[in-house]
């Protein structure tokens, strides 16, 4: 596991997403990356934008999602696959064929389907405050799960509800890859930004691989990249 932590969000975005090109670069075929959506990695996608917008020499890179809240009735992209149609995919006019939504009705074919496409590359990942990854939540997970439907508790369904424009919409379940799907991508980058994940990076970062936050089994994975910025390295004990 490498550690790097930077100044600041910017300079967070900025190198995430020179790691990304590189990876983007050094595939002479077929490239496949699993990206995340939310708040994190927003600045990454800003400065990612206008490096892939247009250029015909990344055709070859794919793209996957690795979690999905469906609506419950309309059949339209999830959540997942909107907000990264909004932040990215729209922006950067990346070509439909290259992006292979998870999806319930798909999920259970995902893991062989990835295989088969040869693999992910790169899956860049953020991190929960309660440890969480993917669709991986404290209680809801196994390290033995592959890519999974997972159903609702009652107190998660009412957090997720805020997602939807309409609150009827909210599913009884989500689908995420597990962490045997995630363990298995060649490369893995986890970004973390802002004083509220400062407690949380310390428990992964100086903790031990704990159940209670399913994030630390990331640390058993052979290439793993950790960049921060400084307010959420605030709480790490210094060297």
């Amino acid at each position: 596991m490498r550690v790097i932590i930077t100044k600041d969000y910017e300079e967070l975005g900025k190198l995430t997403t020179q790691i990304l090109l590189g990876t983007m670069f050094a595939k002479q075929d077929r490239c496949n990356l699993s990206i995340t959506a939310g708040k994190t990695p927003l600045e990454v996608y800003k400065q990612l934008i206008p490096e892939v917008k247009n250029k015909k020499y990344f055709n070859h890179v794919h793209y996957y999602n690795f979690d999905e809240i469906p609506y419950r009735t309309e059949k339209r992209p999830g959540i997942t696959m909107r907000d990264l149609n909004k932040m990215f995919f729209n922006q950067a006019e990346i070509n439909k064929t290259n992006i292979h939504p998870l999806t319930e009705t798909n999920y259970a074919q995902q893991d062989a389907k990835i295989a088969d496409a040869g693999g992910i590359d790169l899956m860049l990942l953020g991190i929960g405050k309660d440890g969480h990854f993917c669709g991986n939540l404290p209680g809801t997970t196994t390290y033995e799960d592959w890519t999974t439907r997972v159903e609702f508790s009652p107190a998660a369904k009412e957090r997720s509800s805020v997602l939807f424009e309409e609150k009827k919409e909210t599913p009884d379940y989500y689908v995420t890859m597990g962490p045997q799907s995630v363990m298995h991508a060649r490369q893995l980058v986890l970004i973390a930004n802002g004083i509220q994940k400062a407690e949380i990076m310390k428990v992964f970062l100086e903790g031990k691989v704990n159940p209670k936050y399913p994030a630390t089994i990331l640390k058993m994975h052979p290439n793993l990249t950790v960049i921060l910025d400084k307010e959420a390295a605030s709480l790490l004990e210094k060297d």
